[in-house]
């Protein structure tokens, strides 16, 4: 018998319902719940697959393990020993080296709940607020643009805005990627009433940007510029509402004094587009009935980021495009919970329930609420400064729950040697198989999706029930609990008494962060766990006695400052922390695909998530291809002042000349070395202080790596993923990859063969070493083939040799996915699979498994969008694919030829 369970999405901000089947033990399925308000029933791909990131324990964190010295292997200890081990190290560093010598680093992904023990914990009881969230690497300048325009945080629409705006302005956000169900509502939107626009802001002719109907390609870390520019159009052409700033705003006229060099022609040879483009683009949006801006991480990841947030939130005030249907300045939350995170004081410069650090008064408060005393006064150190701290010694001791900093934080090499230089640190997660799970000398097993139970709000300040739909496994613990018991036993040791952090429920947990709320501008006083299972989501503000919450905030005009005034603020456009140069000649960009989220340590889990972008690639126009000499599939190195990363090279006009992309996501677990955040800077906003991850000075040159391996092997995916993922730093180039239900696939390349390299590559894809073993070797070449066979199925191929050799292969390794037996001589397998390197068909529709080449003998025949749904069925189920389909129908024949690396398998 099979139950469904009511909960959320773990992926983005949107927040999306879930009904998850379960068999009582396993989850078996999911469908989007049709009666939740922010999705409908909508899922994305990645949410339409979590149940497969579930169904397999393997790579799993089930019990605590412990090391007693830095040099020695972990080993599995009690659930006692490891929380009494933490509680006593950290209470040694505090009696050593003072509270501030400490830190905790938490996440996005935690519920509500969880995060707030995490706070109060760090705040609270140790008294220090070193504690910090991968939250800053997201959304900490939406933060500080609307505190300093607004007075408070919080977006101030809702998503039935989406429908109601008739101009949308896109600003660094790829949202058919990275906010797909949200998107899709957009999308409808249009569908009825083609005459909304879309205005897209992007360097790269995204998914997004490729349906708008203006899209201005500016050169990176020039939105500044560009806003400025905008709204000097506006002013000069008398499109403003002058009697709404003077009601509603302050700081009008230093702004305009400022911006009177902002001159379009000016601005637009800053930006690199047309004048005229970005006339039409302020010309729409002033004149707008309802004016909508949608913006994520191309203007927060920047040490301008909210400069860059409050340049279109000036926008929005100059002419009265905010509180009311349709209009408003809408940051799309990256994190399923990052806005829970931030009610609940989860930033090093926060506290509790948008209360200020160096406010006495919102300090007295909090220590009255949580019967503590001297709660510290001193803003704590925000993440590029705690891991800086912590290489540096001032902090001894860090936390690091949920997370990946390894991976996620800017020059990440230092992030490494901060945690190697550390005296103690714990990590908290679900997953063995993340990059910063090396450093633990404690690893505290976590719960994950569909295991916990509490609530997370979304981008639309919607607070939803999370629950779980089957037990914890292992000696997995809530986060809430784990965090709690190291505070009962911490207190003692620190001269507290232990009461005000020992918690029995997850709902005692979120009553008390409400009523931190009661009188604030988050105010979520009228709602408990009680209204939320019978009513369902609910957004806030709600008050007590009040018949529902708020869905849009300054409806009246009354902003959240101290004189209800909204603050415009002048200040003038910079260029990027780390301009270009002849040594480094490129614009590196980073961002999102469209079916992998952040370090896929949960989407890396389902080989059907790989099949639109198998491999990291680094994508450059062709007209600087060209110059270099370079073809696609080629071998790049990519560096910065910082480091380097090789990767193979994939050539398209979607980036302009000058620039070029690599996706965020390939972590040291899939690639070689790490991901691409070696490269980037840890130059940070001043306000926020958020790291600029989207931009750095890089240079692209060619590589000559002679020795190829390709191997695809049957088997347990996820153990053969554990097991070759330590072999792959070892080689200039080397990734992994999940290939269907079963299969793993590695590809490799270097300088010169390496016999021992490749017999321990051999073992971690357990190939035999019997008679079920084929092998051709030709050592004059250096060349090797081998095929495994189970009976009659070929159930795995390694191939080493030169390019050549993999290339001759493609058919000899795609046997692998073939279920039909083999029935010819065995050794007749190498002669009856040489052949040239076929281009790899893409899938497309990840859903229906459509791919591009089935897709574009479609278009060939006269198919557009809506004949290719109903004759292939791709853009049926998620829709995610649809804005791709729209390109390749604009386009036809250049989907299914786009290569990703060498593709041999």
């Amino acid at each position: 018998m099979t139950t469904l369970t009511q909960t959320t999405c773990c992926y983005c901000g949107v927040g999306c319902g879930m009904l998850v089947e379960s068999d009582g033990e396993r989850i078996v399925g999911v469908q989007g719940d049709p009666a939740h308000p922010a999705n409908f029933g909508r899922l994305c791909s990645k949410g339409m697959t979590l149940p497969l990131t579930a169904q397999s324990l393997a790579g799993r964190v089930l019990t605590p393990e412990l090391r007693t010295t830095r040099d020695a292997a972990r080993a599995p200890v009690s659930w006692d020993d490891a929380l009494e081990t933490v509680a006593s190290r950290f209470a040694d560093v505090i009696r050593r080296h003072g509270p501030d010598a400490v830190a905790f680093y938490v996440s996005g992904q935690l519920l509500t709940e969880d995060y707030y023990v995490f706070n109060k914990l760090a705040k609270g009881l140790v008294r220090t607020n070193n504690i910090d969230t991968n939250s800053r690497l997201c959304m900490s300048s939406a933060v500080s643009a609307y505190k300093m325009a607004l007075g408070a945080d919080g977006p101030p629409t809702c998503y039935d805005d989406l429908e109601a705006a008739r101009t949308v302005l896109f600003a660094g956000s790829n949202m058919a990627y990275a906010h797909p169900v949200l998107f899709r509502r957009l999308e409808a939107a249009k569908a009825a009433d083609p005459s909304i626009r879309w205005i897209v802001v992007d360097p790269r002719r995204t998914d997004t940007a490729a349906m708008a109907d203006l899209h201005l390609a500016i050169v990176p870390g020039t939105d500044v510029a560009l806003f400025h520019g905008m709204l000097h159009h506006l002013i000069w052409e008398g499109r403003i509402d002058r009697r709404y700033i003077d009601a509603h705003t302050e700081g009008f006229d230093a702004l305009k004094q400022m911006l009177r060099g902002y001159t379009p022609q000016l601005v637009a040879d800053i930006c690199g587009i047309d004048e005229s483009a970005l006339r039409q683009a302020a010309d729409w949006f002033g004149e707008s009935p309802a004016a909508l801006s949608l913006y994520c991480m191309g203007l927060n990841q920047s040490s301008h980021g909210t400069e860059k947030n409050l340049a279109l939130i000036h926008l929005h005030l100059a002419t009265a495009q905010i509180g009311r249907p349709g209009a408003g300045p809408f940051s799309l939350t990256g994190q399923p919970n990052a806005m829970g995170g931030r009610e609940v004081g989860g930033l090093a410069t926060m506290l509790a329930a948008h209360r200020d650090i160096g406010n006495a008064a919102h300090r007295a408060e909090v220590e009255r609420l949580w019967g503590v005393q001297r709660l510290s006064d001193k803003p704590g150190l925000p993440a590029v400064e705690m891991f800086d701290a912590v290489r540096d010694g001032r902090i001894k001791a860090i936390w690091i729950a949920c997370t990946n900093p390894v991976h996620s934080m800017p020059d990440s090499e230092r992030v490494r040697e901060a945690l190697a230089a550390a005296e103690f640190v714990v990590v908290q997660e679900a997953f063995h198989q993340t990059d910063t799970v090396p450093y633990a000398d404690v690893l505290l097993p976590a719960t994950s999706w569909g295991e916990k139970a509490g609530t997370v709000t979304n981008s639309e300040r919607r607070i939803s029930r999370v629950r779980a739909a089957v037990a914890a496994p292992g000696e997995t613990r809530a986060d809430w609990w784990i965090a709690s018991e190291v505070a009962r036993r911490l207190a003692p040791r620190l001269d507290v008494p232990p009461e005000p952090f020992a918690f029995s429920s997850i709902e005692t947990i979120f009553d008390e962060h409400r009523a931190l709320t009661v009188g604030r501008d988050l105010d979520i006083g009228g709602i408990d766990y009680a209204l939320l299972e019978q009513r369902g989501p609910q957004q806030w503000p709600f008050p007590s006695g009040a018949a529902q919450g708020a869905a849009r905030r300054y409806e009246d005009g009354v902003f959240a400052t101290d004189d209800g005034r909204a603050r415009f603020h002048a200040f003038e456009y910079r260029p990027v922390a780390e301009p270009i140069n002849a040594r480094h000649p490129l614009r590196l960009i980073t961002g999102r695909l469209r079916d992998q989220w952040h370090g896929m340590s949960r989407t890396g889990r389902v080989g059907q998530l790989f099949e639109h972008a198998p491999e990291p690639a680094l994508t450059m126009h062709a007209s600087d291809a060209a110059r270099r000499g370079l073809r696609a599939g080629d071998f790049v190195r990519l560096s910065s002042r910082r480091g380097e990363r090789v990767l193979t090279l994939a050539v398209s006009d979607d980036v302009v000349s000058g620039s070029v992309f690599v996706p965020m996501h390939w972590s040291g677990q899939f690639l070689g070395g790490g991901g691409v955040n070696d490269i980037t800077l840890g130059a940070v906003d001043k306000y926020s202080k958020q790291p600029e991850l989207k931009h750095a000075a890089v240079r692209v040159d060619p590589l000559t790596l002679p020795w190829r391996v390709a191997a695809v092997r049957r088997g347990d995916a996820l153990q053969l993923h554990a097991a070759v993922q330590p072999l792959l730093a070892e080689r200039r180039f080397a990734t992994v990859r999940l290939e269907g239900d079963d299969r793993i696939v590695v590809m490799a390349a270097d300088d010169e063969p390496d016999a021992d390299w490749l017999e321990r590559l051999h073992t971690a894809l357990a190939l035999p070493r019997d008679e079920s073993l084929l092998e051709y070797r030709d050592a004059r070449r250096s060349m090797t083939k081998r095929v495994a066979w189970r009976d009659t199925l070929i159930d795995g191929v390694l191939v080493a040799g030169s390019e050549a050799d993999v290339a001759a292969s493609t058919s000899l390794l795609a046997r692998v996915r073939e279920t039909a037996p083999w029935t010819r001589a065995r050794h007749a397998v190498f002669v009856a699979d040489s052949g040239p390197a076929a281009p790899r068909d893409r899938t497309v529709c990840q859903c229906k498994s459509v791919r591009a080449s089935s897709i574009d003998a479609a278009i060939g025949a006269g198919a557009d969008v809506a004949q290719l749904k109903a004759k292939l069925g791709c853009g049926t189920v998620c829709g995610s694919c649809v804005p791709e389909l729209q390109r390749m129908c604009a386009a036809p024949g250049k989907a299914a030829t786009q290569p990703f690396a060498t593709n041999a398998a």
